[in-house]
């Protein structure tokens, strides 16, 4: 008996990312993000998973809506696949997303497969029953609910579990999102839009973000005091992720900060603001540079999420040893052992970034943690 799995791909998810844009809700930003030459990468991450799928591949049968929402890979993987349906529209909007789940759950499929941000799995839970089995492949910039695999390598071993018959158990999990436009001003508005079902495997399947600033903030001070006094170089750039653990430095040296956005400062002054992974790039070309981050509360990313800005090539760039993470014991301790994630859609980087990575987690108070990819 074949797996059926329905494969919706928002293509233009995480579109607005590397050009820091935030997110790629409406067609306006989608429209910009292209116009300032942002590359469509939910496909290739969608690829990624697939490949774990590739040795059952005779056990699955696919059902898809629209080339470019997933029919095409398909195709070109060699996997069986029906499609439902297509549109006139050349681009995709989340009137198809919600057609295609439609459709897919009337056909009878074992497992709704997506890719996308947040604003996808919105669409998914809007027209969803609340018995189907969903699974996301994170894609977008903003992936603040719990519906989503840590990884899209993660996302294919999940589902290759399923295919398997290996015992893999099912939990509601929160849909969240936010106001793009408020998020573009610093400001996150995160909302409840509902629940769905999903196949839960510890380390596989990642939590919902916890929203809000940090509470130790008498910590955070700490550890933006110790940067300044003992670590900050002279005439060294340093990119400032996002994140309230990193606004902290900014706050103590008295600098203007994109909350959720990267910022660049050197010798105390501020040099550029919000910028984008090009303009990162051009930036800090063959110049001293050292990048500041935080991990996700509650999910533990340190790339991949949020910070899309901070590309493979800006990493590579900044070099693995001038990366410099900063977290309070009590988000530490959040992660209640997971290690800190790695999702930078670069394979390799990935795999030079695990290990374990010292993190600042006080004044003069530094702890080594575990740094992973799965």
């Amino acid at each position: 008996m074949l797996f059926t799995i329905g494969l919706i791909i928002n293509p233009v998810a995480g579109l607005g990312g590397r050009v820091a844009l935030k997110g790629s809700d409406g067609v306006g930003t989608v429209e910009q993000a292209l116009a300032l030459g942002a590359i469509p990468r939910a496909e290739a991450r969608t690829e990624v998973a697939l490949r774990k799928l590739l040795p059952l591949k005779g056990q699955i049968r696919f059902l898809s809506w629209r080339d470019d929402m997933g029919g095409a890979l398909l195709k070109r993987m060699g996997f069986v696949n029906h499609l439902l349906g297509n549109s006139d529209h050349k681009q995709t909007s989340p009137e198809d997303t919600e057609a295609a789940v439609v459709a897919m759950e009337q056909a009878g499929v074992d497992l709704i497969l997506f890719a996308g941000g947040d604003g996808t799995a919105r669409n998914i839970c809007n027209r969803v029953s609340d018995a189907q089995p969903v699974l996301g492949i994170p894609s977008g910039v903003k992936i603040h609910s719990g519906v989503y695999a840590v990884t899209p390598s993660a996302a294919g071993q999940v589902v290759a579990m399923l295919i398997r018959g290996e015992l893999v158990g099912l939990r509601e999990q929160d849909v969240r999102d936010i106001d793009e436009s408020a998020f573009r001003e610093g400001r996150v508005r995160a909302k409840h839009y509902g629940d769905l079902l999903v196949p839960e495997e510890g380390r596989y399947v990642q939590q919902v973000k916890q929203a809000g600033r940090e509470v130790e903030a008498l910590v955070v001070q700490d550890i933006a005091d110790y940067f300044r006094d003992e670590i900050m170089e002279d005439d060294v750039l340093y990119l400032v992720g996002p994140g309230s653990t990193t606004q902290g430095v900014m706050d103590v040296l008295g600098l203007e900060n994109t909350l959720l956005g990267v910022d660049l400062i050197c010798n105390a002054t501020l040099i550029a603001s919000d910028m984008s992974e090009q303009s990162i790039l051009e930036h800090i070309k063959d110049k001293p540079v050292k990048l500041l981050v935080t991990a996700i509360g509650g999910q533990g990313h340190l790339f991949g999420r949020g910070n899309q800005q901070l590309s493979p090539d800006v990493i590579r760039m900044v070099g693995r040893e001038n990366i410099l993470v900063l977290a309070t014991k009590t988000k530490i301790r959040e992660l209640d052992g997971r290690p800190l994630l790695l999702d930078t859609g670069d394979t390799e980087l990935d795999q030079a970034l695990c290990g374990t990575m010292t993190v600042l987690t006080g004044y003069n108070d530094r702890i080594l943690y575990p740094v992973t990819t799965l």
